[in-house]
């Protein structure tokens, strides 16, 4: 690499402190041990043959990844510093994410964050932000996905409603009830449910739509009709009693909350050491942990 760089035996031997004879030699060994030519001599100058210049080139990006990986280690050490841009879902990101946020930053205090929250997939790339927290995630080539713990959504209703409406049977006999829809972008979301082993998408349009999901919760716990809701959101008023879930046979399968990032040879220490502290809260027992995997009769 020396040699092919400085177009130069004598060069090469000057920057690595060693002979010119001893720069020939190991040159000589490697064209033999190849069994290819890799360099054109001349009393003036050296030049890469055309087999000199693959192996030249795979050469390069082997010791490039070299350098990336001294890099890696070398950032692992360094302390979280700088401006970090996150995008968070809204209600996940209230609830259980910003707590996490304000002591990473009470940690880490040469670190300074920008939060925007969305329930859209924004474009990291194009709007430059670091990370973002999502549950499920779009396919994307230009980003990493990191899962942090796993999710799903519940069908439930305050014990309330239940007594004077009786409990849904199945997806179908939820035509008989009221049902809490939820829109996003002026579109009413189907209910998702596991049915013989395949995914069924269940329309809904009760007397009540709302584009908030906390919005829905609340009427849910108000008595105003049965919801599906991310567990994240309802796991509290489960365990206390005030919501009930129901169709539990046949709930859907989950989508994790996962971190995504744009793809880069190594992560920047803001953003590794932010996204390993939630995943060392979350992996071992999410706030929702009990309710992320449906309960089979």
């Amino acid at each position: 690499m020396r040699v092919a760089d400085a177009q130069s035996f004598t060069a090469a031997a000057e920057k690595l402190g060693l002979s010119r004879s001893a720069i020939g030699k190991c040159i000589a060994r490697l064209e033999q041990n190849l069994g290819a030519r890799l360099m054109h001599r001349s009393t003036r100058s050296v030049s890469l043959s055309d087999d000199g210049r693959i192996f030249y080139d795979h050469a390069q990006r082997i010791l490039s990844e070299v350098d990336n990986a001294t890099d890696a280690m070398a950032s692992r050490k360094q302390a979280p510093r700088g401006r970090l841009r996150i995008d968070l879902p809204v209600s996940l990101g209230r609830l259980h994410l910003m707590p996490l946020l304000r002591d990473y930053l009470r940690r880490w205090p040469d670190v300074e964050a920008d939060v925007s929250f969305s329930d859209d997939y924004t474009d990291l790339v194009r709007d430059g932000i670091d990370v973002a927290i999502r549950i499920g995630g779009d396919v994307d080539s230009r980003l990493v996905r990191r899962v942090l713990a796993p999710h799903r959504l519940i069908t439930c209703a305050a014990p309330g409603y239940l007594a004077r409406h009786g409990v849904p049977a199945t997806p179908d006999a939820l035509s008989q009830h009221q049902t809490l829809a939820f829109t996003h972008v002026g579109q009413l979301v189907p209910w998702r449910f596991a049915v013989q082993g395949e995914e069924r998408h269940v329309p809904v349009a009760g007397r009540l739509r709302l584009g908030h999901t906390e919005a829905l919760r609340d009427a849910a716990l108000a008595g105003d009709g049965i919801a599906q809701l991310g567990a994240f959101l309802v796991a509290d008023d489960l365990r206390a009693g005030q919501l009930m879930p129901v169709l539990e046979a046949v709930a859907p399968t989950g989508s994790p909350v996962c971190a995504v990032y744009p793809h880069r040879r190594h992560l920047s220490p803001k953003v590794r050491m932010l996204i390993d502290e939630i995943a060392g809260v979350w992996n071992t027992a999410p706030p929702w942990g009990p309710y992320a995997q449906p309960s089979r009769p």
